[in-house]
């Protein structure tokens, strides 16, 4: 199983944003990442680190993960997968969303952000 990570200020957005019912459904969405880590759409790669966006409703939910393990290991040997969730958008502000985690792991890397 992987390990999923979820960046406190989004987990405040999530709760900020959507009824309480509907931010536990996301919660979960989210946690079944850990026994399906291939799950979700891939968009893009920086230096080794895959960018992935889950849909939830009209929401994506964008986290990074190490690419080389996620492409090479089995299901088995993804124990030490990390999926660490760092932003969400709606569709209209989907691109820019996707820019600025880019340009964070390009510029600051994984510990960019908070």
């Amino acid at each position: 199983m992987a390990r999923v990570e979820i960046v406190r200020s989004l987990v405040e957005e999530i709760k900020k944003r959507f009824s309480k019912k509907e931010a536990n459904e996301i919660l979960d969405l989210i946690g079944t990442l850990e026994g399906h880590p291939t799950k979700g759409k891939t968009l893009s790669t920086v230096d080794g680190v895959v960018v992935k966006e889950l849909k939830y409703k009209g929401w994506r939910f964008y986290f990074i993960t190490d690419g080389y393990r996620l492409k090479v290991c089995t299901q088995e040997s993804l124990t030490d997968l990390l999926l660490h969730f760092v932003r969400m958008s709606d569709k209209k502000h989907q691109q820019q969303t996707i820019n600025e985690i880019k340009r964070i792991l390009r510029g600051v890397g994984q510990d960019g952000f908070s």
